[in-house]
């Protein structure tokens, strides 16, 4: 899940907190080119106020136009945009591909914000989850997730949607590598936290949309801020912030763990991390070290891409040598 996703839900809850009617959509299904994936979400007020993404632009612009004229009424709505054989919307989108979009929409009621809380703990790693809709009435459940297959399934009578923690990304230390690196992941959609104790290192800077602890990360991490979508990165070359992470971070489900440096200061931390940090062979092995792809890279926007391409990589369960 990506942070635009989360944000929908937390602006979905605090309309509804404040009785106000929202209608929750999501993509469906994609066909050919389409800027969001399935699973992807968009939430509306009937003024026609909003959060998230379905498109381009395009579908949320014939979207609101038809909520604030009235359409949605029904509790569930199912759209396909794209297509101008099937009935409906004929929006033609500029990447010619077509989308299914489910409309839901959600009265302040108890049950609604109930469910919408129940879908933000979800989202922010509480539990894996499916939420299970039905397509005739609009009610929806949440069950529990017990597989790994597609994010979207549709039958004649339900759609089943599954959810997960937003990915998260920890970054320990401030230098001009991390700051690169959360402003990338930003972008990608990550939920990113940075962590550094040091007062003096967050002299001028400004780091918009990114959650900051002014705390050890390794401390941060022992909190349980960690969960099976967090990648955690260390880029300060400093080892007091960068082993310590280290041997927190191995103790996480997390997806990617890795830390700077070149080969030769790699091989000296392995050895370091084991003697005095009492990691075993299996926990060094999961360090990403040297991190990231080998682009070359000299720049600290370089080191960044490399960093954040490896843990996509990962991400999507590609090997080095699939690339």
């Amino acid at each position: 899940m990506q942070h635009l996703d989360l944000q929908v839900i937390e602006r979905a809850l605090d309309w509804a907190r404040d009785g106000e009617t929202v209608w929750l959509c999501t993509v469906l299904a994609t066909f050919g080119s389409s800027p969001r994936e399935p699973g992807s979400l968009f939430v509306a007020r009937g003024d026609g106020h909003h959060a998230g993404s379905l498109s381009g632009g395009c579908i949320e612009e014939d979207f609101l136009e038809r909520l604030t004229q009235g359409a949605f009424g029904a509790p569930i709505t199912t759209l396909r945009y794209g297509d101008g054989h099937a009935e409906g919307p004929t929006v033609t989108l500029p990447c010619d591909g077509i989308l299914d979009v489910l409309i839901e929409r959600l009265p302040a009621t108890p049950a609604s914000l109930a469910h919408l809380e129940a879908v933000y703990d979800v989202m922010r790693g509480q539990y894996p989850a499916v939420r299970d809709i039905d397509l005739a009435t609009g009610a929806a459940t949440l069950v529990e997730d017990e597989d790994n297959g597609p994010r979207v399934t549709c039958d004649a009578h339900h759609a089943r949607v599954r959810l997960g923690p937003v990915a998260r990304l920890i970054v320990a230390g401030l230098s001009p590598v991390s700051i690169a690196c959360a402003e990338f992941a930003r972008s990608l959609g990550f939920e990113v936290i940075v962590c550094d104790p040091r007062e003096e290192a967050w002299e001028d800077v400004a780091l918009p949309g990114v959650r900051t602890r002014r705390e050890l990360p390794s401390a941060f991490i022992a909190s349980g801020a960690s969960h099976a979508a967090t990648a955690i990165v260390a880029l300060t070359h400093d080892p007091r912030l960068d082993d310590l992470t280290m041997i927190e971070a191995v103790r996480t489900p997390a997806f990617y763990i890795g830390v700077m440096g070149s080969q030769r200061t790699s091989t000296a931390r392995a050895e370091r991390l084991a003697r005095t940090g009492g990691l075993s062979e299996e926990e060094i092995a999961r360090l990403h070290m040297p991190i990231g792809l080998a682009l070359g890279s000299k720049t600290p926007a370089e080191i960044a891409l490399a960093v954040m391409a490896d843990i996509v990589r990962v991400r999507r369960g590609k090997t080095r040598d699939a690339l």
